[in-house]
């Protein structure tokens, strides 16, 4: 089934990783024997022919630099104007794939519809270049409010404002607090460029704040629900329930911490803490159970979003192995229509009313 990813670091990978993902994801891990620089060496699962095998023939793909003021422990770079550089070069790796015939953007609607109509053609996939919708995964990067047109212009159609820690215009996941006049400004700016909000990773005071400010279309592009996994990285059911009456659609992501409770990194293993695909599908239900229906969900990966199959379910080979999530949804009762929407559908329905 033609199959939607709503997130991947594609460029991250490429760049921070050295990957080359043109190449099977197995001569990938081959390279890698042996290194020890990050912690999923060896144990990658995308690559851009895994895509196609899967007919995964449309993804979000992030571009993502964090500022760190002298106080923040996390990885970052030291100025805006740093980042900004690094999502340049991001963006130049996306070009030079475009350049290749590997990978093609679409920021429009008659882009979208040109590229579903070549992925459905019944043709062999394995020339086709993998559509991409370009998104950036924190905005610390955007240097002033400005740049964000800049950005537009290149292609960039979804902004999430914050990732890990405080930002610049948000908090995000493991921060509290506001977003102020400037982020303020930032959410104006995307309203008025007709930029998605992405809601992933805003901290829960944050989060309400965006939402009231914002007017624009909204969705959460990896996020799994904190009924299950207690943490402030989940969404709660009261924010599940806000997203769905902004008519937002919530991808599932595959990071097994966000997946199963008490999972340590480094030392958890998929398998003991029972970690598969079907796992997925229990949060995935439970937005469902929630909206009364199988309109909001869809499938936002994360893989190889700085782990590997070492913290992604065991039953998960590469990226391919989505197209057991058909089989699972349909245990649980649920039609073929629902399938379909889960898969690929309500990720369409959305950007086709947004570019409208």
């Amino acid at each position: 089934m033609f199959t939607i990813d709503a997130h991947l670091d594609l460029s991250m990978n490429a760049l921070e990783w050295n990957r080359d993902l043109r190449k099977p994801v197995t001569e990938i891990n081959e390279r890698e024997k042996g290194l020890t620089d990050k912690p999923d060496r060896a144990k990658g699962v995308v690559s851009l022919p895994e895509l196609r095998r899967g007919n995964i023939g449309l993804v979000v793909g992030t571009q993502i630099a964090r500022y760190v003021a002298p106080d923040n422990p996390l990885p970052g770079w030291h100025s805006p104007e740093q980042a900004w550089a690094q999502t340049q070069g991001q963006l130049a790796w996306y070009k030079a794939m475009e350049d290749a015939g590997e990978m093609v953007q679409i920021n429009n609607l008659d882009s979208l519809e040109k590229h579903i109509n070549l992925w459905d053609d019944g043709l062999l996939n394995e020339t086709k270049p993998v559509g991409y919708i370009l998104s950036l995964e924190g905005a610390d990067s955007i240097v002033t409010i400005g740049h964000l047109e800049r950005a537009y212009n290149y292609g960039l159609r979804a902004v999430g404002p914050a990732h890990y820690g405080p930002g610049r215009y948000a908090q995000g996941t493991d921060a509290t607090g506001y977003m102020g006049q400037v982020g303020h400004e930032l959410l104006k700016e995307m309203e008025r460029l007709n930029i998605i909000l992405d809601a992933t990773h805003l901290c829960d005071d944050s989060f309400w704040e965006a939402l009231g400010h914002f007017n624009g279309h909204v969705w959460a592009s990896h996020n799994n629900c904190r009924a299950l996994v207690n943490h402030n990285r989940q969404f709660s059911d009261e924010q599940i329930k806000e997203l769905i009456n902004r008519g937002a659609v919530i991808g599932g992501a595959l990071d097994a911490w966000m997946m199963v409770p008490n999972w340590v990194r480094g030392k958890s293993d998929p398998k003991q803490m029972n970690c598969n695909l079907d796992v997925m599908i229990d949060h995935t239900d439970h937005i469902c159970q929630i909206a009364g229906n199988a309109l909001h969900v869809g499938i936002g990966s994360d893989l190889d979003g700085a782990f590997g199959r070492e913290q992604c379910p065991y039953d998960l080979e590469t990226i391919a192995d989505l197209q057991k999530i058909p089989a699972l949804f349909k245990k649980r009762g649920y039609s073929d229509a629902d399938i379909e929407n889960l898969m690929h559908g309500n990720w369409l329905r959305f950007l086709r009313n947004a570019w409208k």
